[in-house]
């Protein structure tokens, strides 16, 4: 079925910024400028403000929400206005979890690629499949233990080329290294997070961009004050700035005003995230959460080449490999593989392919949830 100019627009915005999002936290922490009172010059690493920032743009999708609720009720249409009572407060665990996921993974981003970063982040898939197992009752099926499995293999494959890459001054290879597991252990987290939003929150009825403005709220306000002590603790080597905090938000505003540019580069990560959720949300719906995942994937083959293009890492030929072994490992875990073979079984076929269509004639139900 041909897409409309609709559907196409949202998979190019969602494709878009998504890219812009990952890409635009990396090229902030590529800014060198001096920070307060004279301090030299040193790189814009500030990972727990950076994390404030995307909390910022996913709080905005409240705003969206109720746009789309108040233009629903101008119009008499009840069916995107459910009735939904719950306690907001539901929000609060999953939303630790993706404040800690967040602050952990914009750590990592500092230390390693924005290609290895975006790749690794397909261990999602383990710990979300193995927390579904314990937690959520699940059965999973042959091909998604299969595709954790493949999901493993990547890892490590990706890892390697981590491991054999040419490392500059800037990511030294026992910090890539540390980037990577941190990366890694963030999934954990963010796995916990699915499963708790499964268990707890989507049994409400709650529209998919009041959850994601609702987690974003939480995320703000508490990430906000903790920058507060953050500013007092003490980081050793893992601090990016001259007093060694663990955050210092007044040195990152200092390097702000001296370098306006990581302005624009921190508006794009806030921005971006807001309209990646919006346009994520709508091509599940629009379309279906299969297309969503395959988006999702172009976006890490986006992000590979620009950063290629832009310099920011050198070329791996086995990153090629353990991209593609993710991308099947995906693949097999979210059932990817089963229209394909519906089509081979078709071609092999055609009578049934005839019987098939008549079968499935109509309108297919769009798919409302966050995949």
């Amino acid at each position: 079925m041909a897409w409309t100019k609709y559907q196409l627009f949202l998979a190019g915005l969602m494709l878009v910024t998504g890219s812009i999002n990952t890409l635009s936290a990396k090229w902030a922490d590529n800014f060198m400028a001096e920070g307060c009172g004279g301090s030299k010059e040193h790189s814009f690493q500030h990972p727990f403000l950076q994390a404030v920032g995307m909390f910022l743009g996913e709080f905005s999708c409240l705003a969206a929400f109720y746009l789309l609720r108040c233009q629903a009720s101008r119009l008499g249409d009840s069916s995107d206005n459910p009735p939904q009572t719950f306690n907001p407060l539901l929000f609060l665990p999953p939303a630790l979890c993706d404040m800690t996921g967040t602050s952990i993974m914009y750590v990592a981003l500092n230390m390693t690629s924005a290609s290895s970063f975006q790749m690794l982040r397909g261990a999602v898939i383990i710990f979300t499949g193995l927390l579904s197992v314990a937690f959520l009752g699940r059965r999973l099926a042959l091909s998604q233990w299969l595709g954790i499995l493949a999901t493993i293999a990547g890892l490590v494959v990706v890892g390697l080329a981590d491991l054999l890459s040419k490392h500059d001054d800037q990511h030294k290879l026992s910090e890539v290294i540390t980037g990577d597991l941190l990366i890694i252990m963030a999934q954990v987290i963010v796995a916990i997070q699915m499963v708790l939003e499964e268990k707890f929150v989507y049994r409400h009825n709650v529209h998919p961009l009041q959850a994601v403005g609702t987690e974003g709220l939480f995320g703000f306000v508490i990430l906000s004050l903790l920058l507060v002590p953050m500013y007092y603790i003490p980081a050793g080597s893992f601090s990016g700035n001259p007093r060694g905090a663990l955050e210092d938000a007044l040195d990152a505003f200092c390097q702000v005003g001296q370098q306006p540019l990581i302005a624009l580069a921190l508006l794009g990560n806030i921005s971006s995230i807001a309209f990646f959720n919006f346009a994520g949300i709508s091509v599940t719906k629009e379309l279906s959460a299969t297309t969503r995942m395959v988006l999702d994937s172009l976006r890490t083959v986006v992000i590979w080449a620009l950063s290629l293009v832009l310099g920011w890492e050198v070329f791996h030929p086995l990153q090629i490999l353990g991209f593609l072994i993710l991308l099947t490992g995906t693949a097999l875990y979210n059932g990817l593989h089963r229209p394909l073979l519906d089509l081979l079984s078709r071609s092999r076929d055609p009578a049934a392919e005839g019987e098939q269509e008549r079968l499935l004639g109509g309108t297919r139900a769009p798919i409302n949830s966050i995949s």
